[in-house]
């Protein structure tokens, strides 16, 4: 049987976007006994059900309601995102210069570009097609193989590329997909043409609503093989570099995880295999239990599949207006929002060997060291002292050891969806995280340990929140 780590290596191998970071949870929970809403129909809630429902494809919110559960009772919440800063391919991508075919990109969320350069990179993403009935319809594609490439500038023209390398964007991140030169040479003696304009797009013979007018011929053949379309039928489509080189698991030991897209990533899978892997005691629990994944974290949630969207509030409302229990209360869903909990999850910062200045003394998350609750003042995490009191009884209850960390206060705090959701639906909120290096890096690195740690945290969070919840006694009524 696949360890854990072996089994979210998998997954990453496989999700090198977030539509296939939502396709494979799918599958997770298809063969889980998970059935598939949708938006747009009526939705029959069954006690002891299990549901999912995704938004434009790179988004999902799946649920287990508890076999005990009524409408008013609280829901049991872990959230994370789907995306990862990466180079997304622009509308139109056209660039030829000095020989070379490039492809037009997108900096996607806050990457450390530097660590683009010299690799071999992929694509992958959604594709929208015309079928050969006239209907339109959406195709996953994943190009698994060393497609493009952004060289360095050699330091021997660069030499003070070891003082201070920053790339310039627009510039210097366009990879090179092949010569202008072999282009042709690798055209058939029919469709040849003379000049400039060999080298560009058949813009004059493409269907108006297609992108073959937009993209270079290499690019919309690849995709039309790829996916056994002609490449008239590409309409458009939204696709992502991504690092080539598999996942792995490494170091002498063995101990260490090397892959792209550890953030957050990681998460997403420790997530759905923990709403799996407590089904047995469904049948017990009094809550709804969500796992929820949001694209567009990386840029700031906000949009129609981000967390800042009203999509979370929808589906929970749909769930506490449903025909279990009473079903007349109109504060169902206000009712329920006061005894849930949210763990939002998102990946830490490990202390760094060589960088140990970047950590405050007191808060050094470090590898094997357990899950790490993120607390800042300002309010860049949502953690307060009830929130994070409340983990830690739930980790003491599994054996979970568990971190703590909080930003130095002369350095800037990232954040994550786990205050926009707080402030969005007035949810307590604890932010959680495992320790990794290299956040943001086209290849990160955690520990094997960690995944073991935060599947069996999230595992004791699903089963034993609502028993926490009522050994709270506050003021307000609420933890």
């Amino acid at each position: 049987m696949a360890t854990l780590p072996n089994k979210l290596i998998q997954f990453i191998n496989e999700s090198p976007s977030p539509y296939h970071v939502v396709n494979s949870c799918k599958s997770i929970l298809n063969n889980n006994g998970f059935r598939e809403l949708k938006e747009d129909e009526t939705w029959n809630i069954e006690k002891s059900g299990r549901y999912y429902v995704t938004r434009n494809s790179s988004t999902i919110i799946a649920f287990a309601v508890g076999g005990e559960y009524k409408n008013g009772n609280g829901f049991t919440i872990v959230g994370s995102h789907t995306d990862s800063p990466c180079l997304k391919v622009k509308p139109v991508t056209l660039k030829e210069r000095h020989g070379y075919i490039q492809l037009g990109v997108q900096a996607y969320g806050g990457g450390i570009w530097h660590t683009w350069f010299d690799r071999n990179l992929k694509l992958a993403g959604r594709v929208i097609v015309r079928c050969d009935d006239g209907n339109i319809k959406e195709r996953l594609l994943h190009i698994n193989r060393p497609l493009l490439c952004i060289p360095n500038c050699c330091i021997h023209l660069n030499r003070d590329t070891n003082e201070k390398f920053g790339p310039n964007k627009e510039n210097h991140l366009l990879p090179i997909l092949a010569t202008s030169v072999k282009a042709e040479l690798n055209k058939p003696s029919s469709s040849k043409k003379s000049g400039s304009d060999s080298m560009k797009c058949d813009k004059d013979k493409s269907n108006v609503n297609s992108a073959v007018g937009r993209h270079h011929n290499l690019l919309t053949e690849l995709i039309s093989k790829e996916l056994g379309v002609l490449p008239d039928n590409i309409l458009d489509f939204d696709l992502s570099l991504s690092d080539y080189q598999p996942a792995c698991i490494g170091g002498v030991l063995e101990e260490f995880i090397h892959a792209p897209r550890l953030d957050n990533q990681f998460n997403a899978y420790c997530a759905t295999e923990a709403l799996i892997g407590v089904l047995d005691t469904l049948s017990g629990d009094t809550n709804v239990r969500v796992v929820a994944m949001y694209d567009n974290e990386e840029c700031g949630s906000q949009s129609a599949q981000g967390a800042q969207s009203a999509f979370t509030e929808y589906v929970l409302r749909r769930i506490s207006q449903s025909n279990i229990g009473p079903t007349n209360n109109k504060s169902s869903y206000e009712i329920a929002i006061a005894k849930s909990l949210l763990v939002s999850a998102d990946q830490s910062h490990a202390i760094h060997p060589n960088y140990p200045e970047k950590h405050e003394d007191n808060h050094k998350p470090a590898f094997h060291g357990g899950v790490v609750i993120k607390t800042n003042s300002n309010q860049r995490y949502a953690t307060t002292d009830v929130t994070a009191t409340v983990l830690r009884e739930i980790a003491s209850m599994v054996d979970v050891p568990i971190q703590e960390y909080v930003v130095k206060n002369d350095s800037a705090c990232g954040s994550t969806i786990g205050p926009i959701q707080s402030a969005q639906m007035g949810i307590r909120t604890v932010d959680i995280g495992c320790a990794q290096l290299a956040m943001h890096s086209i290849r990160e690195m955690c520990s094997t340990t960690s995944v073991n740690h935060n599947v069996e945290l999230l595992k004791g969070f699903f089963e034993h929140y609502p028993s926490v919840y009522n050994s709270f006694q506050m003021e307000d009524a609420t933890i």
